[in-house]
């Protein structure tokens, strides 16, 4: 962008020039900007010589515009919307807003709540394309390097330039098909759920996991000396809930979501045991890096994007989200 040749243009001559444009008229046009109509004529004056082009022709009263002024009328209102857009401090309307907005969320949630969010922009952003994902190398990251817009994941120690906003908090509890030996138990006992394997569902934003991922489960277990047997570790949401439902294997799961498993996949959830001490909740947080913070999409979507989590929790229906 050549800075050096703009700084001499002066850009009040641009909206002397729509008005010109539009008016067709030196005199009416003077009137629209309240100012003289000699003065509007040395504007015109200065503008033929920093656009080097008379721009206009006179026949009787009219101003009947050049090639290069005909040229410059249909550029010009996009460029003058573009820039009052960028200054106005008037209220945001999403409506108006073009463009992609990039989140990251386990999969987990993005079934229960992308639907939601992306019903709502289409009824009030129309414009706004998501682009979801639910691997990443880093998220704070990606946030800072503008890959992302946004991240939902569970409350941890990220960077002091992400801000964290509260979505909701959830507790454990033990997940089974319908059929399982223990089913039909109202309240489970730590040395009968460590009789089965486990699928463990890793539900942070991560790229890849591995055996050797560790979860607050195990964590637990191992203040008490214990440990699970695991039958998988993976990050595919739709395979650990078709293992756990053709297999007796169980899974640490919370409750949050759409309730798709127990409608579907007909899934039985227990409440986490007794005799294992444990972090009662975990939190869910939506992520965001302050340079996206005054940006008034950003400020608009995550308002939303908040209102939809809370909505969602519904304490009179209890509702189910991985937790492991």
């Amino acid at each position: 962008m050549n800075l050096q040749k703009l700084s001499r243009l002066d850009l009040n001559l641009l909206v002397a020039l729509q008005a010109l444009l539009e008016e067709k008229s030196v005199t009416r046009a003077a009137q629209r900007l309240f100012i003289t109509q000699p003065a509007m004529s040395r504007v015109l004056q200065r503008l033929r010589q920093q656009l080097d082009d008379p721009l206009f022709t006179r026949t009787g009263n009219i101003l009947i515009p050049t090639p290069k002024a005909q040229e410059l009328q249909l550029r010009l209102p996009m460029l003058l919307d573009g820039i009052l857009d960028m200054v106005t401090d008037g209220e945001f309307d999403p409506a108006t807003y073009v463009g992609e907005i990039t989140i990251a969320i386990p999969e987990f949630i993005a079934i229960s709540l992308a639907s939601q969010l992306t019903a709502l922009l289409n009824k009030y952003a129309p414009g706004v394309i998501l682009s979801i994902s639910s691997e990443t190398d880093s998220v704070a990251g990606e946030l800072s390097d503008g890959v992302l817009d946004f991240a939902i994941d569970i409350k941890r120690e990220i960077t002091a330039e992400v801000t964290a906003r509260h979505l909701s908090i959830f507790s454990p509890s033990i997940w089974m098909r319908e059929g399982h030996p223990l089913a039909k138990k109202n309240r489970v006992t730590l040395d009968e759920i460590l009789q089965y394997p486990y699928v463990q569902y890793y539900l942070l934003i991560a790229k890849r996991v591995s055996a050797r991922t560790d979860a607050r489960f195990d964590r637990a277990l191992r203040k008490q000396g214990r440990s699970r047997s695991k039958a998988m570790v993976t990050n595919q949401l739709m395979t650990a809930i078709e293992t756990i439902c053709a297999s007796d294997c169980l899974m640490v799961s919370a409750k949050f979501g759409s309730g798709m498993e127990r409608e579907l996949y007909r899934i039985v959830t227990k409440t986490y045991p007794d005799d294992l001490p444990h972090e009662g909740t975990v939190p869910l947080v939506l992520l965001q890096h302050k340079r996206t913070l005054g940006s008034p999409i950003h400020q608009w979507l995550s308002e939303k994007i908040v209102e939809l989590a809370r909505d969602m929790e519904n304490p009179h229906e209890p509702q189910s989200m991985l937790f492991d």
